[in-house]
């Protein structure tokens, strides 16, 4: 009883998903620091190696619609453990590739398979599930882990790749596996409080017998953040035949097509431009530090504006801003001012994408169409940014069109994000 006066248990789960996701998406995000080392170890051209990055994030899309529906129905735990022994296994395996065939099979679908299990689709809706005036602030805490997990990583992995890259994905393939599976059993063992009578951030249900009967009385009567009316959770049928809901398929596809094509080839473009190697892996870090303010940032700022699609908007703007400075970035100053602005605006992603969900469908679904926007943003609009950028790279021998690409996606989505229409209480 002390313990839950005193701490919900709510924080100690975006404590866990904190951690966690740090752990998933600096391995993952830290990819680029490998591109030009296997490169020149095996001959391999840009588009090759770029097809087992955008494979991973595929496959990962792809779980995220079945961890999705999974977390729906069960704690955490669970799908975490798997996951952290596929990925870990993936990562290992990966030191030991000698051709294409086996690096798509233990990068690109054991390892996405794998951290689709732990990412932000389990994480994030787990948070989700825990809060509801909060929400916001909670979960863009919990995404703050993505930066300080690259932030980390990147100078790290930067220093061991110098000597070996393989003893890179064995060291990350090791760390996913300790850390994942100790933070899975410790702080991501219990199932959201609506399954055990209470609403979200610890409050006690008032009694009311017509709805006791019912396992969904609480999740019925949850505050939406948008919304302080009481409604039944929609069904995911409702949920697909919304447009606000394609939408924001379409936003967050684009988005992540343009975030994914310059994290896996950023370092290997600074290096092409005559930036240092370490200064190169260590800008990646630099973009973890600025996109921790930018969750902090629009976490807060989600919770204090009438709708959370401008924050939304103001994200996309400020990768839009970085894209720009990226294309002319031939020093390492200016190649850190890049990160600065477009790890900030990049940080608005992981917090906005449930808080936008959760605003305009509620929480009874959540896991389920986070997992399914989750599969476009990433699995296709993430897998697709890598490949088109490195095919681009080996036809013209430089990333100008494809940074040309980058800029107009994030301008176009900026303005369009502001027509998503805001949630219309259900009858």
């Amino acid at each position: 009883m002390g313990i839950k006066r005193n701490l919900y248990w709510g924080w100690y789960v975006v404590l866990g998903a904190f951690l966690i996701m740090g752990i998933n998406y600096g391995a993952r995000y830290c990819f680029g620091i490998f591109v030009k080392p296997m490169s020149l170890e095996y001959g391999w051209s840009r588009s090759v190696i770029s097809l087992g990055a955008s494979l991973m994030i595929l496959t990962y899309g792809i779980g995220g619609i079945f961890s999705g529906y999974l977390l729906d129905r069960m704690a955490p735990r669970r799908i975490m453990m798997i996951g952290a022994t596929l990925a870990s296994a993936g990562m290992i395996l990966t030191g030991f590739v000698s051709s294409p065939w086996q690096y798509y099979l233990t990068y690109g679908l054991l390892c996405g398979a794998g951290s689709s299990c732990f990412g932000v689709v389990v994480c994030g809706s787990s948070v989700g599930k825990w809060f509801t005036t909060n929400r916001g602030i909670a979960i863009g805490t919990a995404s703050v882990g993505i930066g300080v997990g690259t932030m980390i990583l990147s100078p790290l992995l930067g220093y061991i790749v110098q000597a070996s890259w393989q003893k890179g994905f064995l060291f990350l393939g090791l760390s996913i596996f300790i850390i994942v599976m100790g933070l899975a059993q410790g702080l991501m063992k219990k199932t959201p409080p609506d399954t055990e009578g209470l609403f979200p951030e610890g409050q006690l249900p008032k009694a009311n017998p017509s709805h006791s009967e019912t396992p969904l009385s609480s999740t019925d009567k949850l505050k939406s953040a948008s919304s302080r009316t009481t409604e039944q959770p929609l069904s995911l049928a409702q949920v697909f035949r919304d447009s606000r809901f394609w939408l924001l398929a379409l936003c967050y596809s684009l988005a992540v097509m343009a975030e994914m094509a310059i994290f896996v080839h950023q370092v290997a473009f600074a290096i092409d431009q005559g930036i240092n190697r370490m200064a190169a892996a260590a800008s990646l870090g630099f973009l973890g530090v600025a996109s921790i303010l930018g969750r902090f940032f629009f976490g807060w700022f989600s919770d204090r504006i009438s709708d959370a699609k401008y924050a939304s908007s103001i994200g996309f703007f400020m990768m839009a801003v970085g894209a720009a400075i990226l294309m002319n970035a031939h020093s390492t100053t200016i190649l850190l001012v890049y990160a600065l602005f477009f790890g900030f605006g990049y940080g608005s992603i992981a917090p906005m994408m449930p808080i936008l969900l959760a605003d305009r469908f509620g929480l009874g679904v959540l896991g389920t169409t986070y997992g399914v926007l989750t599969f476009f943003a990433a699995g296709i609009g993430g897998s697709a940014g890598p490949l088109l950028c490195g095919i681009i790279y080996d036809r013209f021998g430089s990333y100008d069109y494809a940074w040309q690409i980058n800029l107009s996606i994030l301008i176009v989505i900026t303005f369009l994000i502001l027509i998503l229409k805001p949630r219309v209480p259900n009858r």
